[in-house]
């Protein structure tokens, strides 16, 4: 074919299908706004005139030599499958979507055993503080007297401000992560490592509190205690929580294998530990920026009590609301799909419609993301 003769022949081609190239950049426009914009007609014509432009881009590639053809279609082409396919980078979304839904369905799927890591957390630290606080001889046995004075007089205060802000909230927040991480895994050991650590550091908050008391110090404890220790202890205890499930995974299967119940447990177990690091490192800014700070003990500790109740209220409104749609904590079980009854629904996925019986059947599925 001569040259002229290829031209002519680009020529009418353009001519005869760019009307569907253009309207085909409309519509994705269109949903790259909001998908919510298209009605079922439009989206069946999106995905029409994705098919066809992906035929005309075969075509191009394979029977004319024009670049700039080439890559306006392959343009086309990529833009209309990352709103179909939903393969285009949504991080942003994924990100709020754990933290709308998965993380806050993961704890309320355990609540139970968040209950049973509370109280072994707290039993423990009540008994001991009741204790030291009311035995001299149970007193004696922490430390000799110079000691706890200086633990109760300097020591304890100082400690929130043995380091600059920043670095001391770095390093509380790595600690926290670190004991969390330890409390999860240990509960593999059929709960017994996830107890202990639950026990032992509920002890040690007992202790403290116990020698406080005793010297009729309490007021300066919670002080310093309750603005970074109650969103502090509320995670360790979730985390621990999580361990618990591990445990009794394996102690109680029910009529699933053993190694099928852990690695249900697991899955959830994973996002409520992932989950935990926003709340650590939460805490640990409070700890460092807040706890040490010379606000007024009044306001400290309303900073504490604000952020624990708002991320109490988070995780039981959003959690309740999550397990309401039957989701349970497992990544990947948000989805969003087009369902032609509804419209675009974003807490149902295209695979859930179909199962349900009230989507009809489209050349596309859309993906979780």
């Amino acid at each position: 074919m001569r040259h002229d003769e290829r031209v002519v022949d680009i020529d009418r081609y353009i001519a005869s299908h760019e009307p569907s190239w253009i309207r085909l950049g409309e519509l994705t426009a269109k949903a790259r706004r909001s998908i919510r914009r298209l009605d079922a007609g439009e989206l069946d014509e999106l995905v029409m005139l994705y098919q066809r432009t992906s035929t005309h881009l075969s075509y191009v590639r394979t029977n004319f030599e024009n670049p700039a053809l080439t890559i306006r279609l392959t343009r086309l082409v990529a833009g209309a499958s990352g709103v179909i396919y939903g393969k285009r980078a949504r991080t942003v979304r994924a990100f709020a979507d754990f933290f709308r839904v998965t993380f806050p369905a993961a704890v309320w799927d355990a609540r139970r055993f968040v209950v049973v890591s509370f109280l072994l957390t707290f039993l423990p630290a009540a008994a001991m503080g009741v204790w030291i606080a009311n035995s001299d001889a149970a007193l004696d046995a922490t430390a000799p007297a110079a000691l706890r004075e200086a633990y109760v007089e300097d020591d304890f205060e100082s400690y929130y401000s043995s380091a600059p802000a920043g670095q001391f909230a770095t390093e509380v927040t790595v600690n926290n992560i670190q004991v969390s991480i330890l409390a999860f895994a240990a509960g593999i050991a059929l709960c017994v490592g996830a107890a202990y650590i639950l026990m032992f550091n509920g002890a040690n908050v007992g202790v403290a509190a116990g020698l406080f008391a005793a010297v009729g110090e309490q007021p300066k404890f919670w002080g310093l205690i309750l603005p970074h220790g109650l969103l502090e202890l509320t995670a360790v205890v979730i985390a621990g929580a999580a361990g618990l499930r591990l445990g009794w995974a394996i102690i109680a299967p029910g009529d699933r294998r053993r190694s099928e119940a852990l690695a249900d447990a697991g899955r959830r177990a994973v996002v409520i530990v992932m989950g935990l690091v926003a709340a650590f490192i939460t805490a640990g800014t409070i700890e460092g920026f807040v706890t040490g700070s010379s606000l007024p003990t009044a306001v400290r500790v309303g900073i504490g009590v604000a952020v624990e109740a708002a991320f109490v209220t988070y995780l039981v409104v959003q959690g309740r609301a999550a397990a309401a749609r039957g989701i349970t904590g497992v990544l990947g079980e948000v989805k969003r799909g087009w369902d032609d009854e509804r419209g675009w629904d974003d807490e149902r996925g295209w695979d859930e419609a179909v199962r349900d019986g009230d989507a009809q059947s489209r050349p596309v599925a859309f993906t979780a993301r």
